[in-house]
């Protein structure tokens, strides 16, 4: 059975972070380690740390992922943007380091016009050198994008050739994004497109690097390439994708995020969760 659960926010403290989890009822959780409009965050104090290792505790089995900035692009030709993205990458997988979190979500980035090819050959020598010089054992975890504008990542094959081309592909997995995947053109409605989907993944990159899922419905329609999260079984894809998802043996140990749309009394989060469980085969 997956362990469910939902990125939280960390106002106040990173280690209110699980307080909010348990209130949802959530088993698997995802945070931003810094604020991720920021090139260069404040450092992690060390009560910080402490406490957040100390929440921790109190949930064992508890498997956390933190989300990369949205700022770091990789993939870019800019000179200028791809060495703050490096160093800010670098800093990320420290902090990660610090807090004990095995496991960061990157986006490949934007080529920005230069075309996938190249594209790819950017983003992957600037992820080996930010792994090369960080001080960090997190593993990477290459999200699936939706494929709006020049960005990378959303067909099979530019995952699997960035996995292959890295110096350090021991040390990558990949996040699967529900939304981000029927916006590339993947469906999993039915059980047939399901299978189908998954087979040609499993072809192209191999279902077993898949380490962790991001659960969100689509407002757009399969193929559309746009990103538009919606709540579960309120977008285009339905209750039956996300029911072919969670009860598929190979993803029974995996953990799956929500990153549907928020609400402060976390109410949305509480009736996601509900729903995603309801669809679990006993």
């Amino acid at each position: 059975m997956p362990f469910l659960g939902a990125h939280e926010s960390v106002s106040g403290g990173l280690y209110l972070a699980f307080e909010r989890l348990a209130q949802v009822g959530g088993e698997a959780l995802q945070i931003f380690t810094r604020n991720q409009r920021q090139w260069i965050p404040a450092e992690l104090r060390r009560q910080e740390v402490e406490d957040f290792r100390a929440a921790w505790r109190d949930y064992p089995g508890l498997e956390v992922a933190s989300h990369g900035s949205y700022l770091v692009n990789l993939a870019s030709a800019d000179e200028s943007l791809l060495h703050k993205s490096i160093g800010a990458f670098v800093l990320e997988l420290e902090r990660c380091q610090q807090l004990g979190i095995t496991m960061l979500v990157l986006h490949p980035g934007s080529h920005g016009g230069t075309g996938v090819e190249q594209g790819i050959e950017h983003f992957v020598r600037g992820l080996d050198a930010a792994l090369e010089q960080a001080r960090s054992e997190t593993r990477v975890l290459i999200e699936n994008t939706a494929g709006q504008g020049t960005g990378l990542g959303s067909s099979f094959e530019e995952i699997a050739a960035i996995l292959a081309q890295s110096g350090y592909s021991s040390r990558l997995g990949v996040c699967l994004d529900t939304c981000h995947l029927f916006a590339a053109g993947y469906d999993i409605r039915t059980v047939e497109a399901y299978q189908r989907t998954m087979a040609l993944f499993d072809e192209r990159v191999g279902v077993e690097r898949i380490e962790f899922f991001h659960l969100n419905d689509s407002t757009k329609e399969v193929g559309s390439r746009v990103d538009r999260h919606a709540h579960i079984g309120e977008g285009q894809i339905g209750l039956e994708g996300f029911r072919n998802l969670l009860n598929d043996p190979r993803f029974a140990e995996r953990s799956m995020t929500l990153e549907t749309p928020k609400d402060k009394e976390l109410e949305n989060d509480r009736r996601n969760l509900r729903i995603l469980a309801g669809l679990l085969e006993k």
